[in-house]
Order: structure tokens, then sequence, then C-alpha cells
């Protein structure tokens, strides 16, 4: 067995602007989004307090993959992360899928959170046209996103930092109602909650487990951590230090708080046109809480939007080095960002903003449906790729990572056994069943796009070490 040992990240042209502060606060920004502020609304209907247990389970299992992908982030990083590891352990096909799918989530996360932006300044300015607010939006994080990769992580700094701040607070005042039993819920409020109405589980186990989808969705983004590798400063500590600080967070952000708004609130209150915290604010008689959580969503949505940006940039490059999209998307601008990739990719989000303006409600759960399909594939690359990763190490064909995962493959086993679970409870879903043929339709179009490039390039095929642009 060889030593463990960090591999030494290749030189990809890109500011390693990205301090420890950024990257902790983008670890910890990608594990708190709207899935939580809203759609635990709908889950919480569906399940009752149960949905607890839901997300305490999806955080072990998201533990699993982050910790698997880590391991592999501290063997080689690179900006591009599971596409390029999915490149060098499952072969060129995979890496070109997995990159692709990537953007797609992104830029389709992108589409449904520009539109629930404006949807939100409305609650403030009613007469302000949506799509002026949603195009305002794009432009602003755009331009952001050109300056420099410094600006995109103090942005995301501060959008993390107002949802921080928002769930802490519920958690103090929430604890403080149940402690004291002051606000106009102290009378009703109460452990007890948790299990008084028709029991913990009160539409049954099966019913709780449908709700994984919605959960899954919740936690997209964690992984963003491994496309910041190519930029942190001193990915061998920052890395390790932002994956290993999950478990709480999951504790504290999503079971902590779900549980005391549960026990301040009684489960058969909610619905799913409602989000948990302005029903917990507006029951415990805060007067501008509705307006206050509507700025902490509307942040939410803003950083999703501007994460997206930041990704999909970065995946047209990976896949332009590889010969998997066009040459010209392998520029970096004066300020050391794939700006041409970032364009294109804000150009798709635009094409969103008008689409989500003129379809149903119902497009916004399509969406997301599909983003969770394409998350779930991602998430398979990199547990695949980490099983493929150790037997190597194990051979002694590799060297070993500084970061291993506690388990081995084992965990990340159970992680993909997991996802295939999460998968079935999509196909019966009927609203959410849309995402699989999406995602059937997405892959015969990429599997027709490496046909052609195979024709025209064969050199795609071979598997190679990423030879990425240097700059300055």
């Amino acid at each position: 067995m060889t030593s463990p040992q960090v591999t030494e990240a290749p030189e990809e042209g890109y500011e390693r602007g990205l301090g420890a502060r950024q990257v902790q606060m983008i670890a910890i920004g990608g594990a708190i989004g709207v899935g939580l502020f809203l759609g635990a609304g709908a889950n919480i209907a569906k399940a009752g307090p149960s949905l607890i247990v839901m997300y305490a389970l999806a955080g072990v299992i998201i533990f699993f993959i982050m910790r698997a992908l880590g391991e592999l982030l501290l063997y080689r990083p690179v900006s591009g992360s599971f596409a390029e590891y999915s490149r060098e352990f499952l072969g060129p096909f995979f890496g070109y899928f997995t990159a692709w799918t990537y953007w797609l989530m992104w830029v389709v996360i992108a589409m449904a959170e520009l539109t629930a932006a404006a949807i939100y300044i409305n609650y403030w300015f009613p007469a302000i046209p949506q799509w002026i607010t949603a195009l305002t939006f794009l432009i602003l994080l755009f331009g952001a996103n050109l300056i420099s990769v410094k600006l995109f992580g103090e942005i995301e700094f501060w959008f993390s930092m107002v949802k921080v701040t928002a769930i802490i607070g519920m958690i103090v005042i929430g604890l403080g109602v149940l402690t004291f039993g002051f606000s106009a819920a102290g009378d009703t409020a109460g452990v007890a909650n948790l299990w008084q109405f028709d029991g913990f589980f009160p539409k049954g186990i099966g019913s709780s487990l449908m709700t994984l989808q919605g959960v899954m969705f919740a936690y997209l983004a964690v992984e963003l951590v491994g496309v910041t590798a190519g930029e942190s400063k001193n990915p061998e500590k920052t890395l390790p230090k932002a994956i290993n600080t999950l478990p709480w967070r999951i504790a504290l952000f999503y079971v902590g708080a779900l549980t005391v708004i549960l026990c301040v609130v009684k489960w058969t209150e909610f619905g799913p046109d409602v989000s948990p915290f302005v029903k917990a604010f507006a029951v415990i008689g805060i007067p501008a809480g509705a307006g206050i959580v509507n700025f902490v969503v509307l942040t939410a949505a803003l950083s999703s939007c501007n994460s997206g940006m930041y990704s999909t940039g970065r995946m047209l490059r990976t896949l332009a080095d590889n010969g998997e999209a066009p040459q010209v998307f392998r520029r970096l601008s004066a300020s050391r960002t794939p700006a041409l990739g970032i364009a294109v990719s804000v150009a798709f989000m635009g094409i969103g903003v008008v689409l989500n303006y003129i379809v149903p409600e119902k497009a916004f759960g399509y969406v997301t449906s599909v983003a969770t399909g394409a998350g779930i594939w991602t998430w398979s690359m990199i547990l695949i790729s980490h099983i493929r990763y150790r037997r190597a190490v194990e051979a002694g064909r590799l060297p070993a990572s500084s970061f291993p995962a506690p388990g081995g493959s084992v965990c990340s086993w159970i992680a993909l056994a997991f996802l295939l679970l999460v998968t079935g409870m999509i196909a019966v879903d009927a609203e959410a069943r849309v995402c699989l043929y999406v995602m059937a339709v997405w892959s015969v179009a990429l599997c027709i796009g490496w046909a052609v490039l195979k024709n025209r390039n064969p050199q795609v095929t071979e598997r190679r070490e990423p030879q990425l642009e240097k700059t300055g």
C-alpha cells in the first residue's frame, strides 16, 4: 500500500480566490435551499412528524456521498470534480454524460429559482412585472460571476449568512416558546405535538418514504464544494473541514429546525402552499415574520441561481477541454473566469424565465423533479467513481488519499442502494415521474451527441489526463 498523499492539483488557469471562510459558507449554503424553506410544507402534509426521520436518513446518505467525494478531491483536487472522476474511473463517455447532466441540473434549477425570486419580490412590490424582476436578477448575478471568483464567493458568503441566521433565529425563538410558554403559541406548543395527532407516522411508513424525492431535492447543491476545488486557496485543508461539518449542519438546519417547528405548530396545520417557517412565525405571533421569511427565501433563490452560474461555466470548460463541447469554452477572461461558458448558460436560464412566465404553476414542480433526477445521476457517479478508486488503491495502482472515507466503499454501496430506492419512489409518483421521461430523452440526445463526437474526433473516446490551458 502506498502512503497517503495528496496528488498535486493541475494548474487550470483559474484564480484560487476562494478562502476558507467562503468555502465553508458555500458548503453551508449548499445545504440550505428553497427545498427546506418552501418544499418542507408539502412534505409535512404528506408525512407528518416522520418527515424529521426522512431528513435525518437522507442526511446520513448525503454525508456518505460527500465523504466519498472528499476522498477523491484530496486524491486529485480539480475543478470539474466528479465529471473528471467519472472520466478517469468509468471512461470518457461517463465523464461527458455527467458533466452535461450536471450542467442541465443547474440550468434547470436556475430557471425555477429566478422565477421564484421574482414572485418573492412581488410580495413587496406587486406593481413590478415579474419578468422585469427576474431579468434584473439574472443580469446582476451574471455580472458578479464575470468580475471574479472572489466576488462570487463573497456574495455566496452573505447569502448563506442570511439563511443561517434565519434558521438559528427560528430555532432559538421556538425553543423559547417551548421552554417559557410565551407568545400566542405558548398554550398549544409542546413536544407531544410530535405524536399526539395520529402518531409519529400519521399516514403510514409508505407515505413517509414517498417524501424522499422531495427531501433529496432539498439537499441538491451540497456537492458544489467539489466544483470549488480548483479555485480553493488551500484545498487540502478547507475541503475536509467543509465536508466534516456537514453532519452538524444537517442536524441543526434540517432536523433541528423541523423538530422545533413541529413542536411549536401541530403538523396538521401545514399545507403545500405555505412555508413552514412563515406558518411558525405567524402562529407565534411575530408581525413581521412573513416579511422576514420572504426575504430569507429570496436570498435562498438568488443563492441557488448564483451557484448555478458559477458551476455551469466551469462544467462547460471541462467539457471543452476534453473535446466534448466547442473549444471556445476553454477560454478564460482577463479576470480568469470562464466568461463565455457562463454567458451561454445564462442565455438558457433566460429562456427559462420566459417559459416559467407562460406555463402553469405545475411547471415549477416538474422543473424541480428534473433537477432531482439529474442530481441522483451525479451522486451515483461520485459513488461509483469512489468504489473504483478504492479498488485501484487496494491494488496499489494509485496513491491513497489523505482524507479516506470512513467504512471505505461499503458506505458508497449503501448510498447507491438508497438512491435506487429514491428512483423507485419517483417512478411510483405520477407527478414526479415526468423527470424519468425527461432524463430518458436527455440520455438519447447525449448518446447521439457522443456518436457524432466519435465520428468527428475519435480521440474523445481515449482515457487521458486533463490538459487545461494556463493563463498568466
